[in-house]
């Protein structure tokens, strides 16, 4: 079934692109600059969101985005291609009817042939629909007599259902989310109101982004919400559509690629920076002169993590239980600038390079104190769905040391829920500025 839907998106693709290459040809475009406009026309679709995944399959749904699309290609075709005077620019404007034109057809007959996919042949994606109250069970129902929309309820996921298991449309799975998704092959999830606590709810969204399905969320007083870019539709109801999860996005492969390379090299950079402060260390607190602790990190796994000594050793015990060390007398003058500087952590570089942490993340904490704050905490144990960081954004903003639990949380889950590449590099910018306010002393 994801091929069928990923096959819809390719199809479309390849619809534009013969589209575009036949405008090119219909028009005076030199082959260099055919290819050009091709690729901008393609690209501008795609960044319109043309080819993105949608339940509701219309040709006329996508007209505004199909405008927008063709206006930012004209006007980056104008800027990118050598000025030639007016029989440029209509050159271009004229490309770019025939491309509308051609498309208008051609994206009309994919989209009724995906539709009759869905009807005829059942090429939906197979749906839970977590809350079994009046609302869900509705939209159970017109799941299934609307197939064109290209979801098939499977059954409900509640802990309190209002309804006899008799009355529902689909079956009762039961109150374990990913437990169902998994028995019943789901690709997609949908949080309707219920009885359900909203806490609960919010565990659950989680749940089905750590297990790479699509969420939809059918909001209370949905009646007053507008079509929007993030709202889909299945019949009356409003689906409001959260974002994919940050594993399964191309961006997230870029990240583990930055991080391994800028660790590699942060590496031999930083070198002799470690070396000294190494020598420091050993010639104050002598050996060893590495402090190695556990760690969670990725989906609770623990690793190794490496610092820099800054302090004489703890007992075992005290290591694992005692939460701060702000102002411990054991510190000595290089381990105050050490850990003023943040020097101390640059071994962390090499659990970045290994793979067991990431550069920007929610910070690792260690086993006992992760089951014991998840137990405090709201979604403490959320923060895992990450790798571990050696600079987070709980830690940007003040954050460090002995602070609250609590916020520092909802940092972590704000982080995670609002990834980008960008939020990234503000956060290391933002550590970079942090360190040299430190650094004066």
């Amino acid at each position: 079934m994801l091929g069928f839907v990923c096959g819809l998106s390719v199809t479309l693709m390849v619809v534009d692109f013969v589209a575009a290459v036949v405008a090119t040809r219909f028009v005076d475009l030199t082959r260099l600059r055919g290819v050009v406009a091709v690729a901008i026309v393609l690209s501008c679709q795609a960044g319109a969101g043309v080819y993105r995944r949608r339940l509701v399959l219309s040709f006329l749904h996508d007209v505004p985005r199909s405008i927008a699309s063709v206006v930012s290609a004209f006007t980056l075709l104008i800027l990118a291609m050598p000025l030639g005077g007016v029989p440029v620019v209509e050159t271009i404007a004229r490309a770019l009817l025939y491309f509308a034109a051609l498309t208008a057809v051609s994206r009309a007959a994919v989209f009724h042939l995906a539709r009759q996919g869905r009807i005829r042949f059942g090429r939906c994606e197979r749906a839970i629909i977590v809350g079994a109250g009046a609302v869900g069970c509705d939209l159970a129902r017109l799941m299934l007599d609307h197939p064109e929309f290209g979801l098939r309820p499977v059954g409900f996921v509640d802990e309190d259902p209002r309804r006899e298991d008799a009355n529902l449309p689909v079956p009762l799975l039961g109150a374990a989310l990913a437990a169902a998704i998994v028995e019943q092959d789901a690709r997609v999830v949908v949080l309707a109101f219920s009885g359900t606590d909203d806490t609960n709810v919010v565990d659950m969204a989680i749940i089905a982004h750590q297990n790479g399905v699509r969420l939809f969320i059918l909001p209370r007083m949905f009646e007053l919400y507008p079509d929007t870019s993030h709202v889909e539709r299945v019949r009356s109801y409003p689906l409001v559509r959260l974002t994919i999860a940050q594993s399964a996005r191309v961006s997230w492969l870029v990240k583990g690629v930055l991080d391994r390379l800028v660790a590699a090299v942060a590496l031999v950079l930083t070198g002799p920076v470690m070396a000294v402060a190494a020598l420091a260390v050993g010639l104050e607190l002598g050996r060893p002169i590495l402090f190695v602790q556990d760690r969670v990190g990725l989906d609770g796994r623990v690793f190794r993590l490496y610092k820099l000594r800054t302090m004489r050793p703890m007992t075992e015990q005290e290591s694992e239980t005692r939460w701060s060390i702000a102002g411990d007398p054991r510190i000595g003058p290089v381990g105050r600038v050490l850990r003023r500087t943040s020097i101390d952590e640059l071994p962390q570089l090499w659990n970045v390079l290994r793979g067991d942490m990431s550069l920007v993340g929610a910070r690792p904490e260690r086993p006992g104190f992760v089951r014991e704050f998840s137990m405090i905490h709201d979604r403490y144990w959320a923060r895992h769905r990450v790798p571990a960081g050696m600079t987070g954004l709980a830690q940007v903003n003040g954050l460090r040391g002995d602070t609250s639990i609590a916020d520092r949380t909802r940092y972590d889950n704000y982080y995670i829920a609002s990834w980008s590449l960008w939020l990234d590099a503000r956060i290391v910018l933002m550590t970079v500025r942090e360190l040299l306010r430190r650094g004066r002393w």
